[in-house]
């Protein structure tokens, strides 16, 4: 299931961290990917190494683990460090999947969805879209700075070549409680349902029945 989450960074947030973005150490993208990615790759990535990564990771992983919509679409265990791309020039990435397994720190990390969120506004750039294709068909994403894309890793996709100005983003992977894609999505919108009827009903029996349900079912599912 490819899901759209808006509003992970707000407007000052996306000011402060494309203004450090302006300022960082960017060296070949081709260093994060295996041989097979590296000759369809195109693009530059912040050196993890430099003193400026570890605010902008940050940054990152502070927004998303305050933002109530992530936490419901991925049901994260872990969440690797939050690498930041940038494309222009005809940059581009071609067609390829992601490695199903990361090493991060000092742990293993099963990657069963991958996120994106962009960074800058799309009108800004020419090309640049984000290409994804599995069983639900081929859809192409280019979204508004501060709202992110999450889509199965196991999933073929690409970035289409940046003509004109430039493409920031930030991308990271996910290892979910819920490994079965379906079963996470059917969770997510239960989710949704349950808060939708919190908003317009309060604390009413039908809500409590169905919290009690998804409980049920993420103790059923979850793999911690």
């Amino acid at each position: 299931m490819m899901h759209h989450i808006k509003g992970i960074l707000n407007t000052e947030q996306l000011t402060a961290l494309t203004q450090q973005l302006a300022h960082a150490e960017w060296i070949d993208g081709r260093v994060t990917t295996g041989v097979q990615g590296a000759a369809v790759k195109s693009n530059e990535q912040v050196n993890t190494q430099s003193a400026l990564y570890n605010d902008l990771q940050q940054c990152v992983l502070q927004a998303i683990n305050q933002h109530p919509q992530f936490f419901s679409a991925t049901l994260p265990v872990n969440i690797s460090s939050p690498l930041f791309n940038r494309y222009q020039g005809g940059g581009a990435y071609g067609f390829h999947v992601d490695g199903a397994i990361r090493r991060e720190e000092n742990i293993w990390l099963r990657t069963d969805i991958s996120a994106t969120l962009f960074l800058n506004d799309p009108e800004s750039y020419q090309g640049g879209e984000l290409v994804i294709q599995d069983t639900f068909g081929q859809h192409k994403v280019k979204l508004p700075a501060g709202d992110m894309v999450i889509y199965p890793s196991s999933s073929l996709h690409c970035v289409t070549p940046v003509i004109t100005g430039q493409r920031l983003a930030s991308f990271m992977w996910i290892q979910s409680m819920v490994r079965d894609e379906k079963k996470r999505a059917m969770l997510s919108q239960l989710d949704n349902d349950i808060q939708q009827l919190a908003k317009h009903e309060g604390s009413s029996e039908v809500r409590m029945n169905l919290l009690n349900l998804y409980h049920n079912l993420l103790r059923e599912w979850s793999e911690v």
